[in-house]
């Protein structure tokens, strides 16, 4: 976030988050991007420790009570170490603790939430299947009613933290005949109730972060573990679009600021026919874009997080924001890391320099928690609906009617 519209307090947990990036070893990095560490528990644990999980969880319940102003300004921060990282972060203490924190028993807030705040536990959300991702209701996974319990069975994949899951949020059809929006529940399934993980993908980034396969063969569950009632999934899950979706973009502002100070100081030095390249305008031209870029992420991306903390903001408003967000933001950071990779040459392209990692890591952000072809269907429909219900309202001057023919209404034809 930009310093000059913090507040002391904001700028005071800016720096601690800053301290706690430092604090990330090298050797957990390199470790995870080779995949040598395939879940970094110490990480998570030490996070904690700091108090740093949870920033808009309430402190009841180990969290910060904050809102997203504050949590952009960490998730930024945190983002700077590595995006693998980042996506560890915000799917445990961001989606699923904001979803048990709103719709769990306390039975449920006291089982995932206390612990995970404090980095003992963790927890993933399970929604993508092999069949697919964007198309949320047609999940095939399935719950069966036995009695008092459930009997979960299908498969999610590429699921963050599944390695290291203790807890998984996932979303089954306990209803198939009912429409769309009232077939699914979404359940907390504890690891020990015999749901099996599998770290399969070679993937090209974000590496690290316990992302595989989960599977559950008939997996007996209480009632009780389900969030928002039976039949109650899709509010749970309107409710983590939010999260989901701007969460992710105030991340990715962190992950790609690397890329500009890296190329920035390399341009500054890097000399070509006797002076630095950052004096040639096909060089440094790229950094200003880049430079012009990440201010416009952050504007973007704090103006949406600054709605969502607004109770008077129109939900449909804040939907369409936060998709927004997610759209704007991922594709303006792949434009800066590949700027910054182009000014730097071959050097860019080797792991010299950690620029490779960054633009293999970015790739991921406009494809994950719903591709940036969805978030502008969001967009489109959302900003159909706010223009009905809101602007078409308000009491401003109607420039439709300051044509010089405005008055031929014959013209105006619509059908």
């Amino acid at each position: 976030m930009f310093d000059f519209i913090m507040t002391e307090a904001q700028k005071k947990l800016r720096d601690e988050a800053r301290e706690f990036t430092r604090w990330v070893p090298r050797e957990m990095i390199l470790d995870m991007d080779s995949e040598r560490l395939q879940f970094p528990r110490e990480y998570l644990k030490e996070c904690g420790r700091r108090n740093l999980l949870g920033i808009r969880i309430a402190k009841e319940l180990g969290g910060r009570g904050l809102g997203w102003v504050e949590d952009g300004i960490v998730a930024e921060e945190i983002g700077v170490a590595s995006y693998s990282l980042a996506c560890l972060w915000g799917v445990g203490a961001d989606i699923v603790c904001e979803a048990v924190a709103t719709f769990g028993s306390e039975e449920l807030k006291n089982a995932v939430v206390v612990p995970l705040l404090k980095g003992d536990v963790y927890a993933a959300e399970c929604l993508t299947e092999p069949r697919g991702g964007s198309d949320f209701f047609g999940a095939t996974t399935t719950a069966r009613r036995d009695g008092g319990d459930w009997i979960i069975n299908g498969q999610k994949r590429f699921i963050v933290g599944a390695e290291g899951a203790d807890w998984f949020m996932t979303y089954a059809v306990t209803d198939p005949g009912a429409p769309a929006h009232k077939r699914l529940t979404c359940f907390m399934i504890p690891r020990d109730a015999g749901v099996e993980s599998k770290y399969l993908y070679g993937l090209m980034g974000v590496r690290g972060g316990g992302a595989g396969r989960v599977i559950f063969n008939d997996v007996r569950i209480p009632e009780r573990y389900a969030l928002n009632g039976i039949n109650g999934g899709f509010d749970v899950f309107v409710k983590n679009m939010i999260p989901e979706r701007l969460g992710t973009a105030l991340m990715t502002i962190g992950s790609v600021r690397p890329a500009v100070e890296i190329a920035t100081r390399y341009t500054s030095k890097r000399k070509a026919f006797g002076q630095p390249i950052m004096n040639f305008q096909a060089v440094g031209f790229k950094v200003a874009d880049s430079v012009m870029m990440m201010d416009a992420i952050r504007s973007v991306g704090y103006t949406a997080a600054l709605a969502a903390d607004n109770p008077a903001s129109h939900p449909g408003r804040v939907r369409r924001m936060a998709s927004q967000a997610k759209k704007f933001i991922t594709e303006g950071a792949w434009q800066i890391a590949n700027n910054c990779m182009q000014v730097m040459g071959g050097i860019g392209y080797t792991n010299v320099f950690p620029l490779e990692r960054i633009v293999r890591d970015i790739r991921l952000a406009s494809i994950w928690v719903g591709t940036n072809e969805i978030q502008q269907s969001i967009i489109q429909t959302e900003w159909y609906k706010e223009y009905a219900k809101v602007y078409s309202k308000e009491a401003v001057r109607d420039v439709e009617q300051d044509a010089v023919s405005a008055d031929q209404v014959e013209e105006k034809v619509y059908e």
